[in-house]
């Protein structure tokens, strides 16, 4: 964090301004841009005035340094500092190497917030452009350029996807009554900005209990942007073939167990959208580092899960949480039997919980958005208990530790 202090003052305000326009263009970028980060390029003239803008739109599509350079081209004028949310890249994938096209372009300066952990990358961006003559400046609005691609980072370094636990509770920490009711806990500000978290990852997870008890069909359609990718935990195969989540308006990914009827899988495999993944057993459960593992593999680079209560616990129990997003309602429901936000089987000292950084609230509308970054303080293998019937998300999910595989996914583009 010093570090940073000190390159933003060496910088100067007008550096910094910059870059903070270069990360508002970047964010343009939220939810069309996966598997590839969100990035901003400014170019401004050896007077410090801004002749070219970019951001990446669409993974497939012109990266942010391209954008600009096109911009600088159209308004006919020549640049001299880049200033860009991430290293640019050195390698040729869907497009050509961002670096070689600053370069021809004839820079002398390029400010970057980030290098880019991507193996592809890694530097390599940083020392061409520098064998090229330009000065490149790294670390400025470093942590801010972090936090807009966390996503991408943890996919990327931890060879899994992103995971954020998101629920809706009470001030009492309940997402049910005692009768199971769980429709409105929050507002419709909240509802809005939950459905604006959908769009902004790549897909959504639920347990079976949360679709046999609410038949949700998991879309984004309060938000502008496309749908998640559908995942439904339901190892036996008891999902039903009329469920909203199976509707062709979203992808669907359902992921059994091995051992589901074969007239089952075949009716739900001819279902227009859904596809059945189907992986062993662990001690009767879906193993999730099992399943993280294949969906970084498909490109998946964020996971939101939504519950059940098992679910989420499960999530937790096995060290795979990123961040939370926890909507609180200013009610009260009491009850034993009504569920608490985050089930499973916990920790059994408050000094070894999982802790929550860098927090954030947020008011909507009568409700509050609490959300930070889980650090976990300690890595171990837990055995979850059995599932009781009164849990809403069936008890689908496995509560083993995740596993990094050696080899992990390598952004072509």
């Amino acid at each position: 964090m010093e570090k940073e202090k000190e390159s933003k003052k060496e910088s100067g305000a007008g550096d910094l301004q910059l870059m903070e326009r270069a990360l508002e263009l970047a964010a343009r970028g939220r939810g069309t841009t996966s598997p590839n980060p969100m990035v901003g390029c400014v170019i401004t003239d050896s007077e410090g005035a801004v002749v070219g803008e970019g951001w990446h739109e669409k993974a497939g599509q012109a990266h942010a340094e391209v954008r600009a350079l096109e911009d600088l081209a159209s308004r006919g004028k020549t640049g001299h500092t880049a200033y860009v949310t991430l290293e640019p890249c050195s390698h040729f994938g869907r497009t050509g190497p961002c670096c070689e096209a600053l370069i021809r372009a004839g820079l002398k300066r390029v400010v970057v917030a980030m290098t880019d952990p991507n193996p592809l990358v890694a530097g390599r961006g940083v020392r061409r452009m520098e064998e090229a003559g330009i000065k490149v400046e790294t670390g400025l609005c470093g942590s801010e350029a972090a936090r807009l691609n966390e996503k991408f980072l943890t996919w990327i370094t931890k060879r899994r996807p992103f995971i954020s636990l998101k629920y809706a509770m009470t001030l009492d920490g309940k997402i049910t009554t005692a009768s199971r009711d769980s429709h409105f806990v929050t507002g419709p500000e909240a509802h809005r900005f939950s459905h604006g978290l959908r769009v902004e990852h790549d897909a959504i997870l639920v347990g079976i209990g949360t679709i046999l008890d609410d038949d949700s069909q998991l879309t984004a359609r309060l938000a502008e942007g496309p749908n998640p990718l559908r995942i439904v935990l339901d190892s036996r195969g008891r999902i039903p073939l009329e469920a909203a989540v199976l509707k062709d308006d979203a992808d669907t990914l359902l992921v059994t167990g091995e051992d589901v009827a074969p007239e089952k899988l075949a009716a739900l495999e001819r279902l227009p959208r859904v596809e059945v993944l189907r992986l062993p057993l662990a001690e009767g459960r879906i193993p999730l580092d099992r399943l993280m593992e294949e969906l970084a593999e498909r490109q998946v680079a964020s996971v939101l899960v939504e519950g059940g209560s098992r679910v989420l616990g499960s999530f937790l129990d096995s060290g795979l949480a990123d961040r939370v997003y926890a909507f609180i309602a200013p009610k009260l429901v009491g009850g034993e039997k009504a569920l608490p936000a985050i089930g499973g089987r916990g920790i059994g000292r408050m000094a070894d919980c999982a802790m929550v950084e860098n927090p954030e609230f947020i008011p909507l509308g009568r409700d509050l958005l609490w959300t930070g970054r889980v650090v976990f303080n300690k890595k171990e293998t837990v055995t979850e208990e059995k599932p009781s019937r009164n849990d809403s998300s069936g008890g689908e999910a496995a509560a083993e530790d995740g596993k990094e595989r050696k080899d992990g996914p390598c952004l072509q583009d």
